[in-house]
């Protein structure tokens, strides 16, 4: 029998303990990768082995989750008294004891079935709470043979956009969270490879897209991203980044923003000499299982996809996950990510090529806010403001005209375009630093708030990427103590500048700043150390002689 991990035995627990104390529907949190399958099958068997006339039903909506559930129970329990109803895989065993059941088929189903004991829902985050969908009418059914039955929901993410926390608000089908695994705990542990992400020269603008749903229209969605020149543009980064010397990566898998996307995706790929396949929807079951067994063996180097490889695959190979569809849904961002954080030999970590702009919508993965039941637009509270349109880069909030920080005036315009701004935003909220090579630095004043003095702004740029860090001469205590320390590192000449203006009139002093080390912090990144040319007529960055200075960053 399979040893559980740690959290997979608290997580099982856990439930347990809730039933001890509460009657009601909990939810078992896990990040995708965690093995869930393995959690359900436990349960499964430790339940049956106290309860020997219990009936469960495992349900889900995906042909291939229910077949890995399956799978799970009889490698832990080789002759458990378990069947299949689904109609994808040609099985309607509806007596036996432990049923894994796909949705489709067996919500009209439940007299066959009969009398169940536990359901047990697999992405219970694709319930929605009307009564009327398949999984209202399975439950219907079901209660109405069993009034006591007992609900238990396993996910990655706990919420629905446009609904809110799953547990939470009028209607919600589960009760309460009984177990919460935060993703970061397992990338800490070991069990999930850690991700990192790039800035992305090329990024979608969809702000002409309408919404459905409180997500984008999807046929609006993809005519405002497949364009031959925004493939073009993304397959030479998605190639440059997969094939880059040193650290070439084995398996490519981007999410599109629609079928035909997803096509003109995989014949551009393959249009630079590499292997590629696509599954949507509507490719059949035996060319799917051909395709996705020759991707996890390494025959592909890319796969393009359409809104089924978010949930219920397990293909721990691929290294490097292109976002090529833009979304409101902080969970399906979630789900997308999860896909490319499982254990493989060789693999150190996955990257992340953020084309569609949904790290810097929805934050890091491990500090996503569950969204609150709500209507409208969603738009995002953060806009940028355009370096390439003559402004500063800096975010601001949605809502402002005119930004603060450079006077760049906004111009009201809903056509979709591309964008040549990189995105740049951390995977994690906390994590490493890591070095990056300067190509340039910036000085500008930044007015203080609430009465604060004024700062200097400092913006640095890799490329298209740029990070910002602020020098507080007019301030006092630590953060005028840092500024100094900054001056004098770059070589400045003392006394140091004790106004904003005397530090921006004196910029010539100072030399070029070679590469800066960057943590992140939340949605951004901070700047926690500096390294800085040892001559002053040589271009940031291309020197290897360093002065290296590394400072813990404390905000301001």
């Amino acid at each position: 029998m399979l040893e559980l991990r740690p959290y997979q035995r608290e997580a099982v627990d856990s439930l347990y303990a809730y039933w001890q104390d509460k009657a009601g529907s909990p939810l078992l949190v896990l990040p995708t990768g965690a093995g869930k399958s393995l959690v359900l099958a436990t349960v499964c068997k430790e339940l049956i082995e106290n309860y020997p006339d219990m009936r469960i039903l495992i349900v889900t909506h995906v042909r291939e989750l229910i077949l890995s559930n399956f799978g799970e129970l009889l490698n832990i329990w080789p002759f458990a008294p378990a069947g299949i109803y689904s109609a994808g895989v040609g099985r309607r065993d509806a007596h036996a004891q432990i049923i894994f059941g796909g949705v489709q088929t067996i919500a009209s189903k439940t007299q066959a079935i009969g009398h169940i004991d536990l359901v047990m829902v697999d992405e219970a985050h694709l319930m929605p709470r009307k009564s009327e969908t398949q999984y209202g009418k399975l439950l219907d059914g079901l209660r109405a043979i069993n009034p006591d039955l007992k609900l238990v929901g396993l996910t990655a993410t706990p919420y629905r956009l446009g609904e809110g926390s799953l547990h939470q608000g009028e209607g919600a089908l589960f009760d309460d969270i009984a177990y919460d695994l935060p993703i970061s705990d397992l990338i800490d542990g070991g069990y999930l490879v850690r991700p990192i992400s790039k800035g992305m020269a090329t990024t979608y603008d969809v702000s002409g897209v309408g919404k459905l749903g409180g997500d984008y229209k999807q046929n609006a969605l993809q005519a405002a991203v497949d364009k031959d020149h925004l493939t073009t543009a993304v397959v030479d980064e998605v190639v440059a980044y997969g094939t880059a010397p040193g650290a070439e990566r084995k398996a490519w898998l981007a999410f599109c923003s629609g079928v035909d996307h997803a096509f003109h995706m995989r014949d551009e790929i393959r249009s630079r000499g590499f292997s590629c396949e696509t599954v949507t929807g509507e490719t059949p079951a035996g060319e799917r299982d051909r395709i996705l067994g020759d991707f996890k063996a390494g025959r592909l180097r890319a796969l393009t996809n359409n809104s089924v490889l978010t949930t219920g695959t397990n293909l721990p190979i691929i290294d490097l996950v292109a976002f090529c569809r833009p979304t409101q849904s902080a969970g399906l961002y979630v789900q997308m990510a999860g896909r490319g954080l499982r254990l493989y030999p060789g693999k150190e970590n996955c990257l992340f090529l953020d084309f569609a702009g949904v790290v810097r919508r929805h934050g890091p993965i491990d500090a996503v806010t569950p969204p609150s039941a709500r209507s409208g637009s969603g738009e995002a509270p953060v806009k940028l403001c355009p370096q390439d349109a003559g402004g500063c880069g800096s975010l601001i909030h949605a809502s402002v005209r005119t930004c603060p920080d450079c006077g760049y005036e906004f111009p009201i315009d809903d056509s979709p375009k591309i964008q040549a701004r990189a995105e740049d935003v951390p995977m994690l909220s906390k994590g490493e630093a890591t070095w990056r090579p300067i190509t340039r630095r910036r000085f500008a004043l930044h007015e203080g708030k609430g009465g604060k003095p004024p700062s200097v702004k400092v913006t640095y740029s890799q490329g298209l990427t740029q990070f910002n860090e602020w020098l507080c001469f007019e301030h006092s205590g630590y953060a005028q103590s840092k500024a100094h320390r900054w001056w004098s590192q770059h070589g400045g000449r003392c006394p140091f500048p004790s106004t904003v203006l005397e530090a921006l009139e004196r910029q010539n002093e100072l030399r070029e700043t070679a590469e800066i080390s960057v943590r992140p912090d939340g949605r951004y990144w901070s700047v926690v150390g500096h390294r800085v040319a040892d001559n002053d007529n040589v271009p940031a960055g291309a020197n290897d002689n360093y002065a290296e200075v590394l400072e813990d960053s404390i905000p301001y």
